[in-house]
């Protein structure tokens, strides 16, 4: 299948040309010809299979065809947002001259509304920016006809839920839904049963498992020789790569230091402005700064071809993150490597992204058990006939049964035998204290008054009358 074939506008064809896309990836091929019918679409793919095309060329060409229609793309982080928008702008070229605005927070908000005042039909944003313009009154939905929900998983992850039923009621009924994402809880479930029409199912690929052609390796090493190797890594191998860590702290301190060591890095984390974030971005992917130290909020949405290759400095705080991760290299059918720094205290979270990856992964203590029991099932029942050894008890002579019963009768004659024994409780070094009996009496106890007689105590101790210190004498 090729883009000319599609039943599209030629303005639209000749943009895609313009833009050098060639053949179609196989959400494209699956997704493009159902949208362009009409229908909702529940898409699920691999993150780096190029679903943005897969939505935008049939919204830029129904927005071709109605020129009143309008179309909202609702993105979980800004980064991503942007990254839609600069697919819209390729394709959306000035033979098309169909208006837009980005709708993200970060940047001011006179030039998003200077954008709106233009008779924007392309709206992308984030939940949060776009519920600020509809309080403001300074954007209308009310003739969007084509809705997507990109990241849906994400979004939801983050928290947004509240505020995309919020953006929803500003939408008219009668619209087209298409609702992209890598992984399919339950909650996406829920939302597609509430807001699709008889969605058409696609799927690309396992929703589990990352690209084939990403070569992944783990390395066992302590906390404090991370960054260690880190320097080594970086100085083996070859071409732009992505370091993801826990923290921003962390992120901008590694950046410190690789600095100091004469390395090219910048760092891209959520206390950055959107104008430092482009900058990062921008910087990395012309090739200015060959390392990129982020937290996990770059690992949805960077559309950086040249990354070759990734480094987990730290595991990611959710399973399904690791597969995002390492998705940001071999992109659009490239190889790429990922690694894996391994610490103690990640083998639960890296047993538990084992198995998202590989559903019949077993950890070691799976294994374990599964030997102890094979064990227990191998051994043989106990015999009661088993000859024990009795010569260190009865001498050469085997025992009879009466002899063996009476060789484990207890002995009353014995002093310490437990019957006998008295139960004693406490501690205490007063011999006398244990020939005292217990009195059932308790109205004695309380109505005695205690008093510290102070000095006339230590004077009734006894102590030995002659005593002093032997002086050491050398002979």
């Amino acid at each position: 299948m090729n883009f000319n074939e599609l039943p599209i506008e030629n303005k639209l064809k000749n943009s895609i040309k313009f833009a050098d896309f060639k053949t179609p990836t196989p959400i494209q091929s699956k997704s493009i010809p159902i949208s362009l019918m009409g229908r909702d679409i529940l898409g699920t793919a691999q993150t780096g299979t190029g679903k943005t095309l897969a939505f935008t060329i049939p919204m830029i060409n129904k927005l071709i065809l109605d020129k009143n229609a309008m179309a909202l793309i609702i993105c979980p982080t800004r980064e991503l947002a942007s990254q839609v928008m600069q697919t819209v702008l390729k394709l959306n070229v000035r033979e098309i001259g169909i208006g837009n605005a980005l709708l993200i927070g970060g940047e001011s908000m006179q030039k998003q509304l200077k954008r709106l005042k233009k008779r924007a039909r392309i709206i992308v944003g984030t939940p949060g920016r776009i519920n600020d313009h509809l309080k403001r009154q300074s954007l209308n939905l009310s003739k969007v006809s084509y809705l997507v929900l990109d990241e849906t998983d994400r979004m939801l992850d983050m928290g947004f839920t509240p505020q995309i039923e919020l953006i929803l009621k500003f939408i008219p009924k009668n619209h087209q839904t298409l609702l992209f994402s890598a992984t399919l809880p339950n909650n996406i479930l829920k939302i597609s049963e509430k807001y699709l029409k008889n969605p058409e199912r696609i799927a690309v690929g396992s929703l589990s498992t990352p690209i084939d052609k990403i070569k992944q390796e783990t390395l066992q090493i302590s906390q404090d020789k991370k960054y260690h190797e880190l320097i080594n890594q970086l100085n083996e191998r070859n071409g732009s790569i992505l370091v993801f860590v826990k923290t921003k702290h962390s992120a901008d301190k590694i950046v410190k230091r690789l600095k100091f060591d004469s390395h090219s890095a910048d760092a891209i984390h959520g206390n950055l402005r959107q104008s430092k974030r482009d900058r990062v971005i921008n910087g990395f992917r012309n090739g200015k700064s060959r390392i990129l130290i982020a937290t996990d909020v770059a690992a949805r949405g960077l559309d950086i071809p040249l990354i070759q290759h990734v480094i987990n400095y730290d595991l990611p705080q959710v399973p399904e993150d690791y597969i995002h991760r390492i998705g940001r290299t071999g992109r659009a059918g490239k190889e790429g490597s990922a690694l894996t720094f391994l610490t103690q205290n990640d083998r639960s979270m890296w047993n538990s992204i084992s198995r998202l990856i590989d559903p019949n992964f077993k950890t070691l203590k799976d294994k374990q058990k599964r030997n102890s029991e094979s064990r227990k099932k191998s051994n043989k029942s106990f015999n009661k006939k088993r000859k024990f050894k009795y010569k260190k008890i009865f001498g050469s002579k085997e025992p009879s049964f009466k002899d063996n019963k009476n060789f484990y009768k207890k002995d009353k004659s014995k002093k310490f035998s437990f019957k006998n024994k008295k139960k004693k409780f406490g501690f205490t070094n007063n011999p006398n204290y244990f020939d005292k009996k217990p009195s059932n009496d308790t109205t004695k106890v309380l109505n005695k008054k205690f008093k510290f007689k102070g000095k006339k105590k230590f004077k009734k101790r006894q102590r030995p009358k002659n005593f002093s210190f032997k002086k050491f004498r050398k002979n």
